[in-house]
């Protein structure tokens, strides 16, 4: 319950609250493969790797049997809730009810939430079928050279298509959106330090389009994501690139809000938001990260 609430008492001089900037929005869910109605607290992805054709080299030759890979990475599931209390007697000496605003803040910090698993899955541990793997020091790009630059990006792309991840069709997000197979996420400093890269402002390389809206927005194949929350080790700060496929989201139970009155609380209003998803990487080949200072 926030014990701040009393700066909002009558002597308020506006009627209404002003929700400071913050993010509203998941930014990151669109860009992953999303597995909704997961029942239990964890599920399997189920991988099936490469093979390769054979020789026919007589007639009435034998069939040959190609030996196909499976493999699996788990998805577990984790429980997120947010609660504040509205008194009703607070609300009597406030000039506005702060219930819708508070209701406001719930979802957009499970949105945050839900950002941080996303991203937190892609560069992290992935629990496999016999133990955990980490992202490959393969898949990393070290910081070398200060900001984050074109030659990076270059890099990324070039793991990305040594893999054959898929680049060139955008899938269908579950509304029926179309969606990039690329992104990268980084924070406001990266997205910067390629706007003031003279590659990227040349028409040689891009339209500036994107340049002449503030921001990027696709890039080398990529769709571009501003995202705050990244990871930082000193000064250095960790950016990922990978294929929409590469990187699922599981959910077992979307944002759910509740205001229910709360009669063991003198009867305030109690303002509930919850959820219950997970992601894991699942394709180590399909994500790279990338290091800048």
């Amino acid at each position: 319950m926030s014990n701040q609430v009393t700066a909002a008492m009558v002597n308020a001089y506006s009627a209404n609250f002003h929700v400071l900037g913050q993010q509203m929005v998941s930014r990151l869910e669109g860009m992953v493969r999303v597995e909704r109605g997961i029942v239990g607290q964890s599920k399997t992805v189920e991988r099936i790797g490469s093979t390769e054709a054979y020789d026919i080299v007589s007639r009435h030759a034998d069939t040959q049997y190609v030996n196909t890979p499976h493999s699996r990475r788990w998805i577990d599931l984790q429980d997120k809730a947010w609660a504040e209390l509205v008194d009703e007697l607070d609300k009597i000496k406030m000039l506005a009810d702060p219930t819708s605003p508070y209701l406001k803040l719930g979802v957009a910090a499970m949105n945050r939430a839900k950002d941080g698993i996303i991203y937190r899955a892609a560069r992290g541990t992935a629990r496999t079928g016999s133990g955990t793997q980490v992202l490959p020091s393969a898949q990393k790009i070290a910081a070398a050279s200060s900001g984050m630059t074109v030659a990076k990006l270059l890099a990324a792309k070039e793991i990305l298509d040594a893999a054959e991840i898929d680049a060139e069709d955008t899938g269908m997000s579950a509304d029926g959106l179309s969606v990039p197979m690329r992104t990268v996420v980084t924070n406001s400093a990266g997205i910067s330090d390629l706007l003031n890269t003279t590659d990227v402002k040349s028409s040689d390389y891009n339209t500036v389009k994107a340049l002449a809206q503030g921001k990027m927005s696709d890039f080398l194949g990529f769709k571009f994501v501003r995202y705050e929350g990244l990871a930082t080790s000193s000064t250095t700060k960790y950016a990922i690139a990978f294929g929409r496929n590469s990187v699922v989201l599981g959910v077992g139970a979307d944002i759910r809000t509740s205001i229910d009155p709360m009669p063991g609380k003198n009867h305030a209003v109690q303002v509930f938001a919850r959820m219950s998803l997970g992601a894991v990487r699942a394709e180590d080949a399909g994500v790279v990260e990338i290091a800048f200072i």
